[in-house]
């Protein structure tokens, strides 16, 4: 099934509300697809203008989430009037949800052991029914091929049906493109989301993420990554 999209600066984007677009990543794990969820702001678009791979990876992604209220008000302009923010710790909590209720694990994979403990430990205090097939911190230089394998079947054998990537853009969106048909899970690619939720790091306030205003918050944090 095609889903709607509409073109934001040479990406095609899914237009969906945000409830459609969670239940359609649950939907996919229900005979462990192996399937691309790309959660897109306004700095993965620019990236992906100078960066061929990435403009791959949008290119063939199952899924292609607003996440940004310009790429929403874009989407809007064009005539998709319901359209939603759909940003990555939004999904992650949504799938944590619904993961429960569906009976379905959940993987994470990236970011560093430290944050991944403290998810952990908040994911145990939060979701305490919800099932983690596994956690991982991978190193952070290129794995060999047979570290790579072994990883896969790790993922595998552990039956998760969606596995949250974190390893920054555009390296998670070509690590997910690498390991389409490999990984038998929905991988969905959520950048900042793990030091987030592990409280590393600051969530903007509503009203700044409904302004528009969430780079300069962001900026703040990482004037050295977003200028670097």
């Amino acid at each position: 099934m095609n889903l709607p999209t509409v073109n934001v600066t040479g990406t095609e984007i899914t237009a969906l509300p945000f409830k459609e677009q969670i239940d359609t990543m649950i939907s996919w794990t229900k005979n462990r697809s192996s399937r691309i969820v790309c959660v897109a702001n306004v700095h993965m678009l620019m990236e992906s203008r100078k960066n061929k791979s990435l403009r791959r990876v949008l290119e063939n992604a199952d899924l292609v989430t607003p996440d940004g209220m310009p790429i929403v008000w874009v989407m809007r302009s064009l005539g998709i009037r319901n359209q939603d923010r759909v940003a990555g710790l939004d999904i992650f909590l949504a799938i944590c949800r619904q993961a429960i209720e569906n009976d379905i694990s959940i993987y994470l994979l990236g970011s560093t052991q430290d944050v991944l403990s403290k998810m952990k430990s908040r994911l145990e205090r939060e979701f305490p029914a919800l099932k983690v097939a596994g956690i991982e911190s991978p190193p952070f230089r290129p794995l060999t091929e047979i570290e790579d394998v072994e990883l896969v079947e790790r993922i595998n054998k552990s039956g998760a049906n969606i596995i949250f990537i974190s390893l920054g853009c555009p390296k998670q969106e070509c690590w997910m493109q690498e390991h389409l048909g490999k990984v038998n899970s929905v991988m969905i690619g959520v950048g900042a989301v793990f030091p987030v939720y592990a409280g590393e790091k600051k969530y903007a306030p509503k009203w700044v993420r409904e302004s528009g205003l969430e780079w300069s918050y962001r900026l703040l944090q990482e004037p050295r990554r977003l200028f670097g």
